[in-house]
């Protein structure tokens, strides 16, 4: 018998408003003490009356663009009943069947193959508060502050196949809002939350069998692994002739398992209706035209053009569009290369796609590097210097060991390098006339060596290549000491 996972989401995502989805209390996202930001409204006092959050649901409608749903006309706020601590209110306002974004799909990339994930609906609500239990168990604390806080639940369709595709999508999400600008999406920090629902079915049946549903997991990495354990663990059960009944469970980090939970509340449990304080939303096609119009460019598609444009990696251009500041660096560095190409006798179009590759290097591990040193202070490192900078390292006028201290410089003057260079004495030997007497010293002084190497160990090499760079004090070119060194020796 061969099985098949079958894996939907559930994601919530804190948005990054000023102000909470129904109040002006602030929205403090866990920075404040513990219910300092919370008023009548927010906590459910009698008499008062909710007021929706604009920005709020304007942000859920460019998440909808941006994950391909249609956006509804027509929508509304819905009541949600139930009773727990850390809803004063004794019912949450949620949305239940017109949310604000329906149906949709996505594009995702897993090992260079593209799948696309179906989006059943994204709606709007407003958060709980937060329990704190004590060790011992005999007592809670609620902290309020998040209670009413805009939040977003995104809901896909059951088309994950593996841990893997689920784990990429969640990543993908993240990059996404914080393009959007609507929010950080920290998992870690409870600001993307996800429940996983999974089960296993008989490969070629189309009929799905009752889900396990995995709760408020709060890392990629710990969503794939209680994917890949609930595989195991019900696959196990099928061998046995169990088919696994619906359940609830959480994902325990210490023990690597799933464990049972309390089962979840079906939605006639929830006694959805209409909210009555809240009248039904139309929109305008030229109102939700006007959101379509304003999404920017997507960290898929950015990718995309990166690795067709620039010829960067997938993991490079990941790397550089999760970092704003560093992706505008590198177009314009991209950029002054392709110029320098037409302006400059010295670098051949061939080169082109070298210089690229070697730009995004030095910006994702020695431009960051630097501004992780000085991250109190703008860049001042321009994509002008910068390109000089790829050229010379290219052309191996400068040694990879003096990157490093070239950009601090740089970003403390905000100046050329060849002056720097020159300034601080690493500009690379080349001048085969000087290494050639080097060499003949080093040769001269090895003998043992030499013939070792001529024996056929070549090993010897990397001891000669160490001492020439040691009396050239490390500038001289290894790509270049190397082919001389060979061709003493054989001579």
């Amino acid at each position: 018998m061969k099985l098949e996972a079958v894996i939907g989401l559930e994601i919530h995502v804190q948005l990054k408003t000023k102000s909470k989805m129904f109040c002006s209390c602030a929205n403090v996202l866990g920075d404040a003490e513990p219910n300092t930001s919370i008023c009548p409204i927010c906590m459910g006092y009698p008499g008062t009356l909710p007021v929706p959050n604009a920005q709020a649901i304007q942000w859920i409608q460019k998440a909808g663009v941006a994950l391909g749903c249609e956006l509804a006309q027509d929508s509304k706020f819905d009541r949600k009943s139930y009773f727990y601590p850390d809803l004063p209110k004794g019912y949450q306002i949620s949305q239940f069947d017109k949310p604000f974004c329906g149906k949709g799909s996505f594009p995702l990339m897993v090992n260079g193959e593209e799948r696309v994930i179906g989006i059943t609906r994204i709606h709007l609500e407003e958060d709980a508060a937060k329990n704190t239990h004590s060790k011992n168990g005999k007592s809670t604390l609620v902290d309020y502050n998040r209670g009413g806080t805009p939040l977003m639940e995104i809901v896909t369709e059951p088309d994950f196949q593996s841990p893997e595709e689920a784990k990429i999508f969640l990543q993908e999400l993240q990059r996404a809002m914080r393009a959007l600008g609507i929010s950080d999406a920290d998992m870690e920090k409870g600001q993307m939350r996800c429940d996983a629902n999974i089960s296993m079915r008989i490969v070629g049946e189309t009929k799905l069998s009752p889900k396990t549903e995995i709760k408020n997991v709060n890392s990629f990495k710990f969503v794939e692994k209680a994917l890949l354990y609930e595989i195991d663990r019900q696959a196990k059960l099928w061998e046995a002739g169990e088919v696994p009944g619906h359940a609830t469970r959480g994902w325990n980090s210490e023990t690597g398992k799933t464990e049972a939970q309390r089962t979840k509340e079906e939605a006639a449990d929830y006694r959805y209706f209409p909210e009555p304080d809240i009248p039904p939303f139309h929109f305008t096609i030229e109102q939700l035209g006007e959101i379509k119009a304003s999404i920017p460019e997507m960290p898929w598609q950015g990718r995309a053009r990166f690795m067709r444009e620039y010829g960067t990696s997938e993991a490079n251009a990941n790397l550089l569009l999760g970092d704003e500041e560093l992706a505008h660096l590198y177009e314009d560095t991209a950029s002054e290369i392709a110029q320098a190409d037409l302006d400059r006798t010295d670098i051949i179009a061939e080169e082109q796609d070298d210089l690229m590759k070697l730009a995004a290097n030095i910006i994702l591990n020695d431009v960051r590097a630097v501004r992780m040193e000085t991250k109190n202070e703008p860049l001042r490192i321009t994509a002008e210097n910068l390109s000089e900078l790829v050229v010379l390292i290219h052309q191996g006028k400068i040694g990879s060991n003096a990157v490093r201290p070239v950009l601090i410089e740089m970003q403390k003057t905000g100046g050329d390098p060849d002056p720097i260079i020159e300034k601080l004495g690493v500009a690379q030997m080349s001048d085969t006339n000087q290494l050639d007497e080097v060499i003949a010293h080093v040769i001269s002084e090895n003998p043992d060596v030499v013939e070792k190497i001529k024996a056929g160990k070549e090993a010897g090499l990397q001891y000669l290549m160490g001492q020439v760079m040691a009396k050239t004090k490390g500038s001289a070119n290894p790509g270049v000491v190397i082919g001389l060194l060979k061709k003493a020796i054989s001579s």
